[in-house]
């Protein structure tokens, strides 16, 4: 199935492609890797995603959610290895919640590689995880092991919990909608910046502060 919305003299195709299809996650992951958006399901939400090296994509990103510049994307991963890609000098903190709550509904804001598009974030971190959830690590490994998103709404919109709720809210923005139905979690994730001397949470989800305090005794 195919909608379109006709934007500024270009009418931008929106593949609905349902991941359990022969080839979709493939296709999905392609699309990515040439620049296009493509929403997909994770662990938490669905996220919009665009290829995290190319600056292009990501402002692409920023203009269909309608997000600010100063809010940085995240990154998500396939494996840990991955993380090099994106990152160095990953604090101690971080590995310890890391080993504790990988793959799973909790980002990390690290220190960045300063070889990526200045647009992925306004300072030097960057915040990545693990999204546990085969479908979203699957696209992300055949797409390079690295893929900058969003969660799959339009600034103001609530964040879509399955692809249909994502087709609906950004049908003729992005390329593809790989559906895989309704997110487990329902929830965006934790958010804990690692960078400082002490790790703080900037955004509350689903692992909460004391379940981080435990992690760490």
């Amino acid at each position: 199935m195919e909608t379109g919305l006709k934007r500024a003299n270009e009418i931008i195709q929106t593949q609905h492609l349902a991941a359990d299809d022969p080839g979709a996650i493939a296709a999905a992951a392609a699309l990515i890797q040439q620049g296009s958006l493509v929403a997909f399901p994770t662990d938490t939400v669905y996220g919009i995603g665009a290829n995290a090296f190319d600056g292009d994509a990501v402002m692409r990103l920023f203009n269909v959610k309608g997000r600010p510049l100063d809010k940085g994307i995240p990154i998500l991963l396939a494996e840990l290895n991955d993380i090099h890609q994106v990152a160095l000098d990953i604090p101690d903190a971080a590995m310890a919640m890391i080993e504790q709550f990988w793959p799973g509904p909790l980002t990390l804001i690290v220190p960045k590689r300063p070889d990526l598009p200045a647009i992925i974030s306004p300072n030097n971190g960057i915040a990545v995880r693990i999204p546990d959830c085969d479908v979203a690590r699957r696209t992300i490994s055949a797409a390079g092991g690295v893929v900058a998103a969003s969660s799959a709404n339009r600034s103001g919109h609530p964040p879509a919990v399955s692809g249909i709720d994502a087709l609906a809210d950004l049908k003729g923005l992005v390329a593809a909608v790989l559906d895989d139905g309704i997110s487990p979690g329902g929830v965006a994730s934790t958010i804990v910046d690692c960078r400082g001397h002490t790790p703080m949470i900037v955004r509350q989800g689903p692992i909460s502060a004391s379940m981080l305090s435990l992690a760490a005794t």
